[in-house]
């Protein structure tokens, strides 16, 4: 009990030291993301992906943030059919630490979270000829952030996550693996 008293001390009076702060941010990123196995039996293309988040700096160098993501990956062949494309969207969710490097104005980050997404296998045509449902994966990743001015600041990033999910076809089970990196640049602005 007093342990669970002393952390809500701290927490107040470290959410007094920073009420003029900023301790709400969205950031939105662009970028390509690389698989680094095969799906199934599909060798994957370089996938354009997109992430929007909601940040909440919890203290001073650490925060939560919730966001939804989108991948779009595609194969040649694959145990799907020929010429299909696989999209993952979903939600992304953890925590970031962010600490100033040296007497810069730039920071680093470091995330770690988890990812509640799943796979859509779409033909030639873009009909969906599967939906694996979602399920839940993990993520880690790291960046910069780069200030442009009070309020907005560009933030570079790499990560990479992991989803485990399951497709029927035809009757035919096949698990799917997708592991991939990403890299990422985006814009976040403070407020």
């Amino acid at each position: 009990m007093i342990m669970v008293s002393a952390m809500l001390v701290l927490f107040f009076l470290n959410s007094k030291a920073q009420e003029k702060e900023n301790r709400f941010s969205f950031e939105l990123n662009l970028g390509s993301s690389f698989a680094t196995k095969d799906l199934g039996d599909a060798n994957l293309n370089t996938a354009f992906g997109s992430e929007f988040m909601f940040h909440y700096q919890l203290m001073s160098h650490m925060g939560t943030y919730v966001g939804w993501g989108y991948n779009k990956f595609s194969a040649e062949t694959s145990f799907a059919g020929n010429s299909m494309d696989f999209e993952e969207t979903g939600y992304t969710f953890g925590i970031q630490f962010k600490y100033p490097i040296a007497n810069s104005p730039l920071s680093y980050f470091l995330r770690a979270g988890g990812i509640y997404t799943h796979i859509e296998i779409e033909n030639e045509d873009g009909d969906i000829i599967e939906n694996t449902g979602h399920g839940l994966g993990w993520q880690v990743g790291a960046g910069l952030d780069i200030p442009l001015s009070s309020k907005w600041s560009l933030t570079p990033s790499v990560k990479y996550s992991a989803l485990s999910r399951e497709s029927e076809i035809g009757g035919i089970k096949t698990p799917l693996d997708l592991n991939y990196i990403s890299v990422r640049i985006g814009i976040t602005k403070k407020f």
